[in-house]
């Protein structure tokens, strides 16, 4: 029997999307993959690194992984992700509980790793003293349709990871740092996968990568990803299809109107925008101004009637002054986007802006982003509010007692619910829906008649 493992998977979903490979290659393999880390042999903890507070969840995990328990001796961990990728070698110095450390490149090799740390043996080193890492400098492993891959998502949805990496030079961000630049998976490889998923029974397909608006153009292909969403668009069956991480520089006509024109992609527009100051949004490295995003937000809202806006935004950035946040939040108020996340700026080791002087405390930070949150909950509990009395398209993730959905309009994991009153909901399955009821962030529904 080869050694039985338990993955932990942190961050976002182009992370899932790494951890649901390397189930898939152990399970190939024929390692039992175990529920719980305490029936484990290996523990596999697929770290984030994007900001301070989720690299502290990551070490957190590692180490209530590697600490004994009353059933077994300590346990095999190995450190894997984005917070293995950048600091292998620090982690390595203070975390001498953990067996491995693995970088990007080393994830279709996870099965001959875990055999290697189960047996008692050490990774040989990319570099560096410490036998335990074994992390290649430049990331550039994506996987494709071939890759062996065990779905952690309910069947009825799937992230298809379209690209890895970033050019972009964003001051704040160490992704290209961790994950390397820009490197496109091939439309037909992508077209595979996606019939795959939609034989297997899933409604939605969220296609992501750092900046999805970015792909294709490191293959030549002109028809970027407005050509990708037209070829998915027309594969058969009843799904849909919806897009993650575009960036406000790189929207094009071409993809509003392939947006416009499939019927199955969801007009939800996750646009990260970070600030709205002219001074804020150089300094930060943005490639766009106000004139810009302003043009692209009235050119989407009109290209895009009835589309949900997801954005982010970055508050205490280093030199945001009083009259920078006042006029982001006079922005957030204008605008009334549907969905807003706001982060507290993270300083990150080796990016331009932690070598800037002016750092705003915590304490400013912390209070710019609850006055941005208090902002956006009155908008959202309007936004909610009005759509009362509407029937709308619900895919439910939840049937029976507490039933529970999401419409085109409510992303995975990030937005809010639409609950479901009344019986018969099979999850899985669309279902027309009547809009009922709202809170701040949700709303009720019962069975549309038919």
């Amino acid at each position: 029997m080869k050694p039985s493992v338990h993955l932990v998977s942190l961050g976002c979903a182009k992370n899932l999307v790494d951890s649901e490979v390397m189930l898939g290659t152990l399970l190939r393999a024929g390692h039992p993959i175990e529920p719980a880390a305490r029936d484990a042999d290996v523990v596999i903890v697929n770290t984030c690194g994007f900001i301070e507070p989720a690299r502290k969840e990551s070490i957190e995990a590692v180490l209530r992984a590697a600490l004994p328990n009353n059933r077994a001796a300590r346990k095999k961990v190995i450190v894997a992700g984005c917070l293995a990728q950048r600091n292998a070698q620090e982690l390595a110095a203070e975390i001498p509980e953990a067996s491995a450390f693995i970088g990007i490149n080393e994830v279709p090799r996870i099965a001959e790793i875990v055999m290697r740390v189960a047996e008692g043996g050490t990774t040989r080193a990319a570099g560096g003293a410490d036998p335990r890492v074994l992390v290649s400098r430049k990331p550039t492993w994506l996987y494709d349709f071939a890759s062996p891959r065990h779905q952690a998502t309910p069947a009825h949805y799937a992230w298809i990871k379209i690209a890895e990496g970033c050019n972009h030079p964003c001051a704040f961000c160490a992704i290209p740092i961790m994950r390397g630049r820009h490197r496109s998976r091939p439309a037909a490889d992508i077209e595979a996968e996606a019939r795959a998923l939609v034989r297997g029974g899933a409604k939605e397909l969220l296609l992501i990568s750092q900046d999805t608006t970015w792909y294709g153009r490191d293959l030549g292909d002109r028809r970027g990803i407005a050509g990708l969403v037209r070829r998915l668009d027309a594969i058969e069956g009843d799904f849909w299809i919806r897009l993650h991480y575009t960036h406000p520089a790189h929207w094009s006509d071409d993809l509003v109107r392939a947006m416009a024109e499939c019927p199955k992609v969801c007009r939800y527009v996750d646009m990260p925008l970070q600030h709205i100051h002219d001074e804020m949004l150089q300094r930060m490295r943005r490639e766009t101004d106000r004139a810009w995003i302003e043009r692209w937000v009235a050119r989407l809202r009109e290209g895009l009637p009835g589309a949900t806006f997801r954005t982010s935004f970055i508050v205490g950035f280093p030199g945001e002054t009083e009259r920078h946040f006042e006029a982001l939040l006079r922005f957030v108020q204008k605008a009334a986007f549907e969905r807003v996340g706001v982060f507290e700026y993270s300083k990150e080791e080796g990016t331009i802006a932690a070598r800037m002087e002016v750092q705003t405390t915590a304490r400013v930070r912390r209070e710019r982003r609850r006055r941005v949150m208090a902002a956006q909950r009155v908008i959202s509990a309007r936004l909610m509010r009005a759509r009362i009395g509407g029937v709308e398209r619900v895919l439910v993730e939840k049937g029976g007692r507490g039933a529970w959905g999401r419409t085109a309009h409510e992303a995975p994991g990030v937005d809010g619910r639409v609950l479901l009153r009344g019986s018969g909901w099979t999850a899985g399955e669309f279902a027309e829906a009547r809009i009922v009821g709202a809170s701040d962030y949700d709303v009720a529904a019962e069975k549309a008649a038919q």
